[in-house]
């Protein structure tokens, strides 16, 4: 028996990479999946139905059940459709898994409005309309009575909680998708629905054009970029054996780390009484001392410097 036994998925951006690897092993693992890719290139252009279908010939041909699904997650309408194909052809939807996402890298004076808008639409505005659409029918099965036990698995990015240089943009729109895990899980934890998110370290398309070779597989050793090694934790997120909610964990390898939410820095702060002047708070940092600068980029050793 699979962790996954009599559940239904949708997996975004499921045709290729890690999604590609998430929906074969959680179809392994007894999960009906909805394959959604657009087809289209790192940059959000083009489409092309044939990767989407070629994941499903996979899971049929391996005994698994699956469709194929070409809308595109970041049209209101397209969102929609992606979870009525799920309910429509399986019956119902337990576990979403939004991995949809591109990528245009440029430095914040040069990128173009279409470029902040594209990368922006695909990779925040699609995880917000499938999992509302998501949402909205556990809500609709929980106020009628029905037990849920659903999950939200997210994809975020490295780029998006520690900054990397050359992606205002996607970090931009990843670190929104941190927070909108957060609140997606305290907002539907009452209808049954866990949220998390994953930052994943692995070989795909995206993180081919950044770090090149320095992500290629050694031969005779362990593949640690490989992106199937990411997905058992999403597909453990994914089972009603994960009691996990509203948390970010970076994923890659053979570790799973989880990354602390925001905190407040209780060794700097500024007291006094009444409202500050401005002429006081220069004294106070003087005194205090200018915050050290923390300096985050991603790179494929899977560290910060």
């Amino acid at each position: 028996m699979g962790s996954l036994d009599g559940a239904v998925a949708v997996i975004t951006g499921a045709g290729r990479g890690i999604g590609r690897e998430h929906a074969l092993l959680m179809a392994a693992e007894g999960a009906k999946v909805v394959v959604n890719d657009l087809g289209g290139g790192q940059d959000g252009t083009g489409a092309e139905s044939g990767p989407a279908q070629e994941v499903v010939e996979e899971i049929r041909a391996a005994g698994g059940e699956a469709v194929a699904n070409g809308d595109d997650v970041a049209d209101a309408g397209g969102a929609s459709s992606v979870v009525e194909a799920a309910i429509d052809t399986f019956g119902q939807l337990d576990a979403v898994v939004n991995n949809a996402g591109i990528l245009r890298d440029r430095v914040l004076v040069n990128i173009s409005d279409e470029d902040w808008d594209t990368v922006v639409r695909v990779n925040l505005r699609g995880t917000f309309l499938i999992t509302r659409a998501a949402g909205r029918y556990w809500r609709e099965q929980s106020k009628a009575g029905k037990p849920v036990h659903a999950s939200v698995v997210n994809t975020s990015s490295e780029s998006g909680v520690f900054g990397n240089p050359g992606q205002a943009n996607y970090a931009s729109a990843k670190a929104a998708v941190a927070s909108l895990t957060q609140i997606t899980s305290n907002e539907l934890e009452r209808y049954g629905v866990r949220a998390n998110a994953i930052l994943p370290q692995a070989r795909t398309r995206l993180t081919e054009s950044t770090f090149g070779d320095a992500m290629a597989a050694k031969e005779g050793k362990f593949d640690r970029w490989h992106p199937g090694n990411v997905s058992p934790f999403v597909a453990y997120l994914s089972s009603p054996a994960c009691e996990i909610t509203g948390e970010v964990f970076v994923v890659g390898g053979s570790r799973v780390t989880r990354v602390k939410p925001w905190e407040l820095d209780q060794d700097w702060k500024l007291t006094t009484d009444g409202r500050w002047r401005v002429a006081d708070l220069e004294k106070a940092v003087i005194e205090l001392g200018v915050p050290k600068r923390q300096e985050w980029s991603v790179n494929p050793s899977g560290g910060k410097k």
